[in-house]
């Protein structure tokens, strides 16, 4: 009986020492985490640059109709072809005209049973270096039987160059935002430990823009190009 309890009692201690090691370590890395000079500031920025697009891109199309696929699809080149010659005598560089779609479907009846005829779709797009010959672009292709005109898209040439800017901009914020975080926790703001760019591509977030057709007027507006980072900066 004796050598029981002993036993007993030795599971027990076995049992209160295993429950005292779960708990500490607990206890001792919440402490850690609340501390910034063990684990640093991280912050995100964003930063913008306000820019003035300097290129326009319109795409340019036109339907034709015939009784049979081929004739409304010939009839179709024909017509984009006499839009790409426009393009041409307008000042758009030939590298700057692109086929983005050719398309042909039938015309069926009001029933629904039989064809009555096709319908062609060719469109081109154009990229306008100087925006300023925009709305003579798009009246001459108009002029020359374009039935469908989508744009302006408009870009800035130097968009690399305003987007790094955003960048350099995005890192003062963020620099800014963890100094005071460091002031308010008491601790000195170090170095930058880590940095990393937002994956999303940069894009314009705004712009304005005006259109008006008879004798074609585009206004360029502002885009604002933003970069987003987070960073990490050492505490101590």
């Amino acid at each position: 009986m004796k050598l029981a309890r002993i036993a007993v009692l030795a599971a027990a201690g076995l049992t209160i020492a295993a429950y005292a090691g779960v708990f500490q370590p607990s206890r001792a890395n919440s402490a850690s985490a609340a501390d910034p000079s063990s684990t640093g500031i991280t912050v995100v920025g964003t930063g913008t640059v306000s820019v003035t697009p300097d290129r326009a891109g319109f795409t340019f199309g036109t339907v034709s109709q015939g009784s049979t696929a081929g004739s409304a699809l010939s009839a179709s080149s024909q017509s984009v072809a006499r839009i790409v010659d426009a393009l041409r005598k307008a000042g758009v560089a030939k590298d700057d005209i692109q086929t983005s779609e050719v398309s042909l479907s039938p015309r069926m009846d009001e029933n629904g049973t039989a064809v009555t005829g096709y319908s062609a779709t060719n469109s081109v797009t154009a990229t306008i270096r100087k925006i300023g010959d925009a709305g003579g672009v798009v009246d001459a292709a108009v002029g020359a039987g374009a039935n469908q005109v989508y744009g302006p898209s408009l870009l800035t040439s130097d968009q690399d160059a305003a987007y790094r800017n955003a960048l350099k901009a995005a890192v003062a914020e963020a620099r800014a935002k963890a100094q005071t975080l460091a002031s308010a926790s008491g601790v000195s703001l170090g170095r930058i430990t880590a940095v990393s760019e937002s994956s999303a591509a940069p894009q314009p977030v705004f712009e304005t823009t005006t259109l008006q057709a008879a004798d074609t007027k585009i206004e360029p507006g502002t885009q604002t190009i933003e970069a987003t980072v987070s960073v990490t900066f050492a505490a101590s």
